[in-house]
């Protein structure tokens, strides 16, 4: 099996993302090799923890680290100050101090709240990133977004806070959901939809691969994501332009699961649906032709994807995306695709008047039917 290590340029904040296979043992090495010290927090939820906990607590242990295991419960409903309060409380518990470092182990959840614990106990300890699903390796553990959600929106709270390695493994994949993997393949579709080409036609041309769980197809799909979103994050860390892109489909998407209170889909779900109509909202407005929106919805209907909004009433979907933390003074950012594998990001002014495009094309409808 293949290993590729992806470098993230930052000056003095860079850092490598190793992936391969069976890499979860050298934790402890890596950790050592970028000169982290002292003790390290392992915070994990229970589900990741029974499968790779000992193997992650046994190598930096036996790189001579000194290990504290914080376990919160799973789930994006946790995601919240209750919880960050909590992993504080253990931290200060466990007598950390700013030798110290987290170990963030497992999916988007996990890394998001551990990452925001490092970036404000104690004004920022160092932290490392092991993505245990798939939508957390191509996307949530790189480039240093760490946050809680509100009860008003997602990700309202957070920090820029970049970890000091990222380590995946692919073999986590293999006792992965089919639901939650699903929730990650939305996620790399979305660089392909609206950065490269090339990736998105490879997915195409390897659905049953990558539904096999191939991990030589995945390799190849999960270092192309993190090296797109690495180029990304390089030019604008802090998504003060660029980096607004990889958003795409996320401003329907987070309002989609503010309103189900983030119980009824996965984030990559929400995602996927809100991909799906920003598709059609770009047929709409010219940016796409509807052979382009008809291919970008076939693939994700072949990979398993619901794509209907859920029944709430327009009103509500304006409000839930007014919270979205990506409206300004002058508007909402919305990112369209131009065609497949480039990007238009527009401020729309009329929410509104936007989605009600979506009504009147037929919003009872799964998009391209």
């Amino acid at each position: 099996m293949g290993l590729d290590v992806v470098r993230v340029g930052l000056a003095e904040r860079s850092y490598d993302i190793h992936i391969g296979t069976g890499t979860l043992p050298r934790i402890g090495e890596l950790c050592r090799e970028v000169s982290l010290k002292g003790q390290a927090a392992v915070i994990t939820n229970p589900t990741v923890g029974s499968l790779y906990l000992q193997t992650v607590q046994e190598s930096l242990q036996g790189a001579g680290y000194q290990v504290t295991v914080i376990t919160i419960p799973d789930g994006e409903e946790y995601k919240c100050s209750a919880t960050l309060e909590s992993i504080y409380d253990d931290l200060l518990g466990a007598g950390l101090h700013r030798g110290a470092f987290i170990v963030a182990l497992g999916g988007g959840v996990v890394g998001d709240i551990a990452g925001y614990a490092a970036a404000t106990f104690l004004r920022g300890i160092p932290f490392v990133q092991v993505p245990t699903t798939l939508l957390a390796q191509v996307d949530s553990s790189v480039g240093g977004k760490t946050g809680i959600n509100h009860p008003r929106g997602k990700n309202l709270i957070g920090a820029f806070y970049q970890p000091r390695l990222v380590l995946i493994d692919l073999l986590t994949l293999d006792t992965l959901p089919r639901r939650e993997y699903l929730c990650g393949l939305a996620e790399a579709l979305k660089y392909g939809i609206v950065l490269e080409r090339e990736l998105f036609d490879y997915i195409s041309a390897a659905t049953d691969a990558i539904t096999a769980v191939d991990k030589d197809v995945l390799l190849h799909v999960v270092s192309a994501c993190c090296r797109i979103k690495a180029a990304v994050v390089e030019r604008d860390e802090r998504e003060g332009g660029l980096r607004a892109v990889l958003n795409y489909g996320h401003t329907i998407g987070h309002a989609v699961e503010t309103l189900t209170e983030y119980r009824r889909y996965k984030h990559g779900e929400a995602v996927a649906i809100g991909m799906a109509h920003i598709a059609r909202l770009s047929r709409l407005l010219g940016l796409a032709s509807g052979e382009e929106t008809d291919r970008i919805v076939a693939l994700m209907k072949k990979l398993g994807f619901e794509l209907n909004l859920p029944a709430f009433p327009l009103d509500a979907f304006v409000e839930a995306i007014g919270h979205d933390k990506k409206k300004g003074d002058d508007g909402v950012t919305f990112i369209f695709n131009r065609g497949i594998g480039d990007f238009a990001m527009e401020k729309v002014t009329d929410v509104r008047g936007l989605l009600a495009e979506l009504e009147r094309d037929g919003a009872s409808r799964e998009p391209g039917e």
